[in-house]
């Protein structure tokens, strides 16, 4: 059986205690009623899991022994920030547990002309919260040792002209702009994706985000929904940089 995998935003050092508070006391001593002696992992984000064995489990907190420290290969060798237009309920939420589980570097949240809402200021800060909380649950259950990071909301047009990468792909259904085939290019070392909201990415949107050296991106005759396109676009390009088996 797989030890309990759990994230904790403070120091780890081999040889030294730990004391565990917040949500992963609570899931330890709670939901997986860890028991004095177990073997947990523990990883900060760092690059580093660590090997720990618990030590006393109380209400609101877990002591642990950390042990070894060791650097798994769940890492992508591309770090991919994914431009994802928001969308309503949860579809969003699960997007970016499934990008995050798929090795996504950075999430950055986008309004488009056709997402039709936006956040109010006062919830901001909360929502950004629920979704780094989102991302962290997914690291620690498919094994990554970094987080990656969810920035504040913004316009397509802003990001499309900020962010810098070697390749840069826009998912655009049906578009003869896009290449028959993206096999044999090289593995860059950045990379960044953009999805459009439910109801797709307008002309106007694909053809700026092509004038700042976009490509178009196709992944085959049928329409995704805009939950289901970033993975289906995550794994083709980890088949194309050689990460998946093609």
């Amino acid at each position: 059986m797989r030890s309990p995998r759990l994230f904790t935003d403070q120091t780890l050092t081999p040889g030294q205690r730990a004391v565990l508070r917040g949500n992963a006391a609570q899931h330890l001593g709670r939901a997986l009623r860890a028991r004095v002696g177990e073997q947990i992992t523990l990883f900060n984000g760092d690059g580093w899991e660590f090997a720990a064995t618990v030590l006393t489990v109380g209400k609101r907190e877990v002591s642990v022994d950390i042990g070894a420290a060791t650097t798994p290969p769940t890492e992508s060798l591309v770090h991919t920030t994914l431009g994802l237009c928001l969308s309503k309920g949860d579809r969003f939420d699960w997007a970016i547990q499934k990008a995050t589980e798929l090795g996504v570097g950075a999430i950055a949240p986008l309004y488009s002309e056709r997402v039709d809402f936006s956040i109010p200021p006062d919830r901001i800060e909360k929502r950004i919260a629920h979704w780094q909380q989102i991302a962290i649950s997914a690291c620690e259950q498919c094994g990554r040792v970094r987080i990656p990071a969810v920035s504040i909301p913004q316009p397509l047009e802003q990001w499309v002209q900020i962010v810098a990468a070697e390749q840069k792909w826009v998912l655009h259904c049906d578009d003869h702009r896009a290449p028959k085939s993206v096999t044999g290019m090289a593995t860059p070392a950045d990379a960044a994706l953009l999805i459009g909201p439910e109801g797709g990415l307008t002309n106007q949107e694909v053809a700026r985000a092509c004038e700042t050296s976009f490509q178009v991106l196709q992944l085959g005759p049928r329409v995704l929904r805009t939950e289901t396109a970033p993975v289906v676009a995550l794994s083709a390009l980890s088949v194309m940089w050689g990460e998946m088996p093609g």
